[in-house]
């Protein structure tokens, strides 16, 4: 019997994600998301939102960083 698409992902992800991990991949996506809206507005409009970009990559960035860091101090200190 052939197999699903879910039953092949299955296969390759073994464990299901951390929080940390989900966190960052949210924070990825978030920014993503923002950078796309961002062009679309300063596009139309011709305004550039400097400052609000500025302050969505610090919180983007800074918070994918920590949980990256969390992660690494965490394996580290268990081995």
């Amino acid at each position: 019997m052939k197999k699903t698409g879910i039953e092949i992902l299955q296969k390759f992800h073994k464990k299901p994600l951390d929080n940390l991990s989900l966190y960052v991949i949210y924070c990825i996506a978030f920014f993503t998301v923002y950078s796309i809206a961002e062009f679309i507005v300063s596009s139309i409009t011709g305004v550039s939102h400097d400052t609000l970009t500025e302050a969505v990559k610090f919180f983007c960035g800074g918070e994918a960083f920590l949980c990256c860091l969390l992660k690494l101090l965490k394996i580290r200190k268990t081995t």
